[in-house]
């Protein structure tokens, strides 16, 4: 099939949207599909993604400009957005999968109107959770109310939904979206963490083998709840004077969190480690922690809940919307209240017991297969062809006369 997918963030803005993104490519380019994806221009960074030579697609990076409330973020220029229109119609595409909803949306929309061609949109984004944050100058219930008209209104513009949890589901149902959905996660490439060598990144950065470590992994952002996880870490250091908290990921909240993290009196218990390398570095810093520990309640997802238990790293974790379709029966997660407290006593029970950390080690593997990208992606591929052929069919009827 010829797969146009369209999107407003992608590497290097790291996320979990541009890693998902990227799985999807990469594994339809392995089954043989050709895909084509159209991400903004970060620079001369925008080129730096690299992939493993058997799932290669092709990328037109398009000019865009800074967002100025959220820099992190690119908005495409609308000049390019009209040239990328004239040139992406005159190609075939037997699907058009629409990532994000803003000028991407626009573009997949417009080209599906003037092609014939279906469209799908997966819903990443818990955006009533995330827009407060963002514009905070604005009223909260403002905001939630424009964010879940808005939804509707994209939504509505699309043939199909790819929604990743059912917990979502419920939510667009909620807002009262009719558009016809399918659930169906990104997963991940089970054969990209098969590596990661936690005793090598606890040597490079002087941690001694036996220091207690906790890691986490994500974008420093307030939706995130990284804030509790240093308030949990506080009350671990009295029974674990040695215990370090490692934090991988950058974002919008960093500043913050650093000074909070001196406030809380961790300057000696936690380190900031920013964007590691997905492929090297990263698994290492995965596989450095004894528990790895989570607590945003905003994932449509979850994705490196899933990384952590394909690389065998315990879990200690809140289970709330995508997460909580990610920890249902996993046996190398401890579930926990969003409580302080309650927390920090499961993360303690994981420490001091080996034979604890071993099983929810032991168990992680197994519970990540279930999430592997290879066979989610068969499903994807179903739909696409559904949809192609419906509006083939719907193309060949004929007019009836009035």
């Amino acid at each position: 099939m010829d797969i146009l997918m369209l999107s407003d963030v992608y590497f290097p803005r790291v996320n979990g949207v541009s890693t998902s993104i990227r799985t999807f490519a990469q594994v339809l380019a392995r089954m043989g599909h050709r895909v084509t994806l159209v991400a903004p221009d970060y620079g001369p960074d925008s080129g730096q993604e690299q992939h493993d030579g058997h799932g290669e697609f092709e990328v037109i990076r398009l000019p865009a400009r800074v967002i100025f409330f959220d820099p992190e973020d690119r908005l495409i220029r609308a000049s390019a957005l009209r040239r990328a229109q004239e040139e992406l119609a005159q190609r075939r595409w037997d699907v058009i999968h629409i990532h994000t909803p803003f000028r991407a949306h626009s573009l997949g929309v417009r080209l599906a109107r003037r092609g014939g061609w279906p469209t799908v949109e997966t819903y990443h984004t818990y955006f009533e959770e995330y827009v407060g944050h963002y514009l905070p100058w604005a009223p909260a219930p403002l905001l939630r109310a424009f964010a879940r008209r808005a939804s509707r209104s994209l939504c509505h513009g699309v043939d199909h939904l790819i929604v990743p949890t059912a917990q979502m589901v419920q939510v667009l149902d909620g807002y009262g979206i009719t558009t016809p959905s399918t659930v169906l996660p990104t997963g991940i490439e089970l054969s990209e963490f098969a590596r990661g060598d936690g005793a090598r990144f606890r040597a490079e950065h002087g941690i001694a083998p036996e220091r207690p470590t906790l890691v986490t992994v994500s974008r420093l952002a307030v939706e995130k709840n990284i804030a509790f996880l240093l308030r949990v870490a506080q009350r671990l250091v009295g029974e674990f004077p040695d215990l370090l908290f490692l934090i991988a990921g950058e974002g919008p909240d960093a500043t913050r969190l650093k000074r909070l993290s001196a406030e809380l009196g961790l300057q000696e218990h936690v380190r900031f480690f920013g964007n590691l390398d997905r492929r090297t570095t990263l698994l290492d810093a995965y596989r450095a922690g004894d528990v790895f520990v989570f607590a945003s309640p905003t994932e449509t997802q979850g994705l490196v809940l899933i990384e952590a238990m394909a690389l065998g790293v315990p879990i200690v974790s809140t289970a709330v919307m995508g997460t909580a379709t990610v920890l249902r029966d996993a046996r190398s997660a401890v579930i926990s209240e969003e409580d302080e407290a309650a927390f920090a006593g499961h993360v303690a029970r994981v420490l001091r017991s080996p034979e604890t950390r071993a099983a929810l080690s032991a168990a992680g593997p197994s519970d990540a297969r279930v999430w592997s990208a290879d066979g989610l992606m068969e499903q994807v591929v179903a739909l696409y062809q559904r949809l192609a052929h419906a509006r083939q069919r719907t193309a060949a009827e004929p007019v009836q006369a009035a």
